[in-house]
């Protein structure tokens, strides 16, 4: 039987991008198969030196994101830098970038004009608001659009500062966007064999995960807020801290969940209580609810409260550190730890693509490009002398 190739298998993209949301793009398209070579000025992706850890000179930082690509150095303020990108723009099936907007035509990249040379090639341009939008030129980072988005507004302890998330959606979310508008182009461009300019922005994908607080503020008329642990719509939707100090979350959200939730901390007569008979009264009465259950869950440890739960099909969990959470990930069998050997003979634990397909293993995962690593190669496969001074 004849092992399936990767989804992308044959599909080359060239990667103009730096920091965070596009070489996350261009590692899920890495990962699902496709050759992405990653162009970057001689001073390399400034993500590259960023503190405090470094593997062999690049930072973990940089280490994160750029798995399984390969690295090219061309100065695209030279005329021999600015042509080596072209040439590579002319031969790759998808540009992902993510300079400010209009940088890339001005630097001589224009996708208007390299698109109606070439209209199979597909475009992706991530950028902190868009295109065409009023702020196109002011600078975003994550803080930013979480901060722009409400996002941050929802985020923390009730009656404290807004607190940013503890992971970069703001970056992450516009990359796993841009991932899927080019996996759609490309899907397109089998059907018209013509590509398509993609438009990510930053703060458009922020809005998009206020998901149903979005709607409430427009049907309820009000402003949410932050909910710590908990939930604004349902009151056994929440984290708990047990006896010994553990925390754990329990996601009771059905009728039967509340009995048994009940049934479990030992307080079964709650549920014949008429303040919290159903859904709506539970939410409406939740201030006279919460000190009742977590009494309860004092009593005992998280691990037995966890175990109990589950046991009668109360979804619950140990809040896990980062280090628990990818031992048990590594212990799963599902490939999420992917190890990569730096050249020192250093192995750095990264983070899969979790898009798995039957029948078809993995892609091999490569370290992280050393700056330039693959500018020689490269350079000959364009037919360029392997001596081409284009920095």
């Amino acid at each position: 039987m004849t092992v399936p190739r990767p989804p992308l298998d044959g599909v080359r993209v060239l990667d103009l991008t730096t920091f965070l949301s596009g070489p996350f793009c261009t590692q899920i398209l890495a990962d699902l198969g496709a050759d992405v070579i990653k162009l970057e000025p001689p001073d390399g992706d400034a993500s590259r030196h960023i503190p405090p850890y470094f593997v062999d000179g690049d930072s973990a930082y940089y280490l994160a994101h750029n798995r399984g690509k390969r690295s090219i150095v061309a100065d695209l303020k030279t005329p021999a830098g600015l042509r080596v990108a072209r040439d590579l723009a002319d031969r790759s099936d998808v540009v992902v970038e993510n300079f400010r907007p209009g940088v890339a035509a001005r630097l001589g990249l224009d996708p208007v004009a390299l698109r109606a040379a070439r209209p199979r090639l597909i475009w992706a341009s991530i950028s902190g608001f868009g295109q065409e939008s009023p702020w196109r030129d002011q600078p975003a980072y994550d803080i930013v659009v979480q901060a722009l988005s409400g996002v941050m507004s929802l985020t923390g302890v009730p009656g404290d500062p807004a607190m940013r998330l503890g992971v970069p959606a703001g970056d992450l979310v516009a990359g796993m966007y841009a991932a899927m508008a080019v996996l759609a182009a490309l899907s397109a461009r089998e059907r018209t064999g013509e590509g398509r300019t993609a438009d990510i922005s930053m703060l458009d994908g922020q809005l998009s995960l206020l998901s149903y607080q979005a709607v409430y503020a427009a049907v309820g008329g009000i402003t949410p807020q932050p909910q710590g642990s908990r939930h604004d719509s349902i009151p056994t939707y929440r984290s708990f801290t047990a006896r010994d100090g553990r925390e754990f979350v329990v996601a009771a959200n059905t009728e039967r969940m509340w009995r048994e939730l009940c049934a479990v901390l030992g307080v079964p007569g709650l549920t014949a209580d008429p303040r919290f008979a159903d859904a709506r009264s539970r939410l409406r009465h939740q201030d006279e609810l919460a000190p009742l259950l977590e009494g309860a869950v004092r009593t005992g440890d998280a691990a037995d409260w966890v175990t109990a739960l589950v046991a009668r099909s109360v979804p619950a969990a140990l809040i896990k550190t980062v280090p628990e959470a990818l031992a048990d990930a590594a212990a799963a069998g599902r490939d999420m730890v992917v190890p990569v050997t730096s050249p020192s003979g250093r192995v750095v634990p990264t983070l899969a693509t979790p898009i798995r397909f039957a029948g078809t293993p993995p892609t091999a995962a490569s370290y992280p490009p050393a700056l330039g690593q693959h500018t020689a190669a490269i350079l000959a496969e364009l037919g360029h002398s392997p001596e081409l001074r284009c920095r």
